[in-house]
């Protein structure tokens, strides 16, 4: 609702295109260092409670945002919002522990699939609401009572939760639910999806903090250091190559769509009106992908590996023939088939990073990944740039080399490759 205003908004404030620019770019920056800072608290804190801040800061941000009437309250709102709105991420690794490894991708294209109906219907909300009265105003005013409203959401079911675990400790087979760290582990290999829908159970879980808190207890940001001192050895030597496929494939999908509009323009003459509807159809398609994932995996016996390598030549292929399109129908088509290509990719991509990274911090190694893709958002800017003074077609194009770079690295790392990832220990 909010983010396609915000342009609008800075500049009745009177901001010149730069400043709009260096203020807009700080919410990335955040993004960028607060990510797997973010994510590896989830890890030592747990996924409710750091959800639950995440919301009531992102909140703030978007209360400040609306009562936003000179450029320093802008700024100050986009701060809260760079450092704490990481609410998706933290549902993905919540998610991750509630269900089984064989049932993680499917489910993650499942949020993947609710969050695009949001992007999709958002921006008609907002589009309404800033046709009214202090309809910017309005529009955060509504985003903040959608982040209280899910907040309440998680405290009444916390609160529920906590209850229902006092009147279980009133019954004689109680006793029998108190275990050791030692056997509740164990259980949970067993029963995963049931027993880690238990909040305490999910904090519980070995990460590389909460070994060492079980003998001397630590302050949580001591447990958020040292699991990043943990993972720092797992990232660079183990999963360098996921998070440069990654890097690589969100930077050629944002190369794609930088300068949509201005090469359908130039090269078709279709007016940006024309072409917000195909970029509203090729969203609603990338939100039904997540419900042919289930389809696709099944076909490809849950090698996700093999799907995200599919997947990266198909959308290497569409990347070139959209370059290449003599006619809008050819544009028309291999967008159509890219939001579903890009679709799959993003979410097997995810799926390898967990895998490889094994059940240890989970949080942690989606908050780095959300810091990869925030690289490419820094770097676009200037790579498309660039490559615009060669031809309207340029980022695609580059977009295409990077993908290809990408298509080769998952080559060369195939030997090692298991059923599920681009590694197997």
């Amino acid at each position: 609702m909010v983010v396609p205003l915000l342009s609008l908004h800075i500049k009745s404030l009177g901001a010149s295109p730069t400043v709009a620019g260096i203020v807009g770019s700080s919410y990335g920056i955040l993004q960028l260092f607060s990510s797997p800072l973010v994510g590896c608290w989830s890890d030592v804190v747990g996924r409710r409670f750091s959800l639950l801040v995440c919301i009531l800061f992102s909140a703030l941000g978007y209360l400040i945002l609306g009562a936003s009437t000179n450029l320093f309250l802008f700024a100050l709102a986009r701060v809260p919002v760079g450092i704490f709105k990481h609410t998706l991420s933290i549902s993905r690794a919540l998610l991750s522990d509630l269900v089984p490894e064989k049932e993680r991708p499917l489910v993650i294209g499942q949020l993947n699939t609710a969050s695009s109906v949001g992007f999709i219907l958002g921006p008609m909300v907002g589009g309404y609401l800033i046709e009214l009265d202090g309809g910017f105003y309005l529009t955060c005013i509504l985003c903040f009572s959608v982040f209280i409203f899910n907040a309440v959401r998680i405290i009444v079911s916390r609160s529920i939760h906590a209850v229902t675990k006092g009147l279980v400790c009133l019954f004689p087979w109680s006793e029998g639910k108190v275990s050791s760290t030692k056997n509740m582990l164990q259980l949970h290999k067993n029963h995963a999806p049931l027993e880690k829908t238990n909040c305490e159970m999910q904090e519980a879980s070995p990460t590389p903090g909460s070994m060492v808190s079980e003998k001397s207890p630590r302050p949580p940001w001591k447990e958020v250091m040292f699991t990043l001192q943990n993972m720092k050895s797992l990232i660079f030597s183990e999963l360098w190559d996921i998070f440069l496929v990654r890097l690589l494939m969100a930077t050629a999908v944002m190369l794609y769509y930088s300068n949509f509009v201005l090469a359908l323009e130039e090269r078709f003459g279709m007016r940006p009106k024309v072409t917000s509807y195909l970029i509203s159809y090729s969203s609603a398609l990338g939100a039904l992908a997540g419900l042919v994932l289930g389809p696709v995996l099944w076909l490809y016996k849950h090698n996700c590996y093999k799907v995200l390598l599919h997947s990266s030549a198909l959308t290497f292929l569409l990347l070139l023939l959209y370059c290449l399109a003599p006619t809008v129908g050819a544009v028309i088509f291999s967008s159509t088939l890219l939001s579903f290509s890009t679709a799959i990719g993003r979410t097997c991509i995810t799926d390898l990073q967990l895998t490889a990274g094994g059940p240890q911090a989970k949080g942690t190694l989606i908050g780095v990944g959300q810091s990869v893709t925030a690289v490419g958002r820094v770097i676009t800017p200037l790579l498309s740039g660039v490559a615009q003074e060669v031809s309207p077609c340029g980022p695609p194009s580059l977009g295409a080399a990077l993908v290809f770079v990408a298509i080769f690295i998952m080559s060369l790392n195939k030997p090692r490759s298991g059923g599920d990832g681009l590694k197997s220990e």
